[in-house]
């Protein structure tokens, strides 16, 4: 037993031993990865601090210790609240609706940039595709403004020269949503692709090879060997979306909407925001933006947890 627990000891020592060794080799890598840490923890756990105040009434005077714990009053309030509720409803509508049909689309870009075998006209393909996802919503607000303006947009130019009557469409309950989903999607096409057609870059050429000896055309292989390969990649990707279930695009709803469509426009974050910095309710928006993360949690961990079950993929 002595020998045993000795080897065991040793096993141990020269592990860690090996690790130190390994951690000096590339110390310079672990230098680099300091200051993104750091960082980090200063602008993303540091602030965790605040979340306090959503279990006080929280007065900027007093500071946030002396501030008087208001017995989970503002998180009662939540579920009274008819703007809550609308809000939240408008979250999991949009943000459902952008997991059926946004989060397959780069799925589908990629498949079909696959098949593309002019090298010249994918480059320009991607390049085009990339390019607004690098320009921020205020920019590309201003641009849709336009496009979809009742006096002088391209959209309503073709809509009255084939007889048609102008529309609002950012004014208009009934094309709000699908608007705020056709622009999601041309905003995040092109780059949300790039994951994939990474996984796609690493499928082996012999899965292709064999399928065409099987007879299966670019469709065939591409149906059963290119998205059966990249499905692990899906799933991370989906498990990680449903941890923003109720992250429904603030940066493009705040610069889209008006009053006129808050009845289906106004989400979580933007009720926050009106909550938090127009009505000066510090106290309750942190309230609001801690009760979303949690479900982010629980949403995210469950989907990970199922996953689990039925496959051998998932985040962890």
């Amino acid at each position: 037993m002595a020998k045993v627990e000795t080897s065991k000891t040793s096993l141990l020592v020269n592990k860690k031993t090996s690790t130190w060794t390994q951690m000096k080799k590339m110390k310079l890598l672990y230098i680099m990865l300091l200051f993104p840490a750091v960082m980090l923890f200063i602008f993303n756990y540091l602030p965790m601090y605040g979340v306090i105040i959503s279990f006080k009434n929280f007065s900027p005077g007093l500071g946030i210790w002396e501030s008087p714990w208001n017995n989970f009053d503002h998180f009662k309030r939540l579920f009274t609240d008819f703007m809550f509720i609308r809000a939240l409803k408008n979250t999991i509508i949009i943000s459902l609706l952008k997991i059926l049909i946004s989060f397959p689309a780069p799925i589908i870009f990629a498949l079909l940039l696959n098949e593309i075998r002019n090298q010249k006209f994918l480059k320009v393909t991607q390049s085009i595709s990339y390019l607004p996802h690098f320009m921020s919503w205020v920019i590309l607000s201003a641009m849709i403004i336009e496009v979809f303006s009742p006096q002088r947009g391209v959209i309503n130019y073709l809509i009255t020269m084939f007889g048609g009557d102008p529309i609002n469409f950012l004014s208009s309950k009934v094309f709000f949503v699908p608007v705020i989903l056709i622009t999601d999607i041309w905003k995040e096409i092109g780059y949300g692709a790039i994951i994939y057609i990474a996984s796609i870059a690493s499928i082996d050429p012999a899965l292709y090879e064999a399928a065409e000896m099987d007879g299966a055309g670019r469709f065939k292989k591409m149906i059963h060997v290119t998205l059966p390969s990249i499905m692990p990649m899906v799933i991370i990707m989906f498990i990680l979306r449903l941890g923003g279930i109720l992250n429904a695009g603030f940066d493009q709803i705040l610069n889209l909407y008006n009053p006129l469509v808050y009845e289906v426009a106004d989400i979580i974050d933007t009720y926050v925001y009106r909550s938090g910095l127009e009505q000066f309710q510090f106290d309750y928006a942190t309230a609001v933006g801690l009760f979303k993360n949690v479900i982010g949690i629980i949403f995210i961990l469950g989907a990970n947890a199922i996953i689990r079950r039925k496959s051998e993929h998932g985040i962890w």
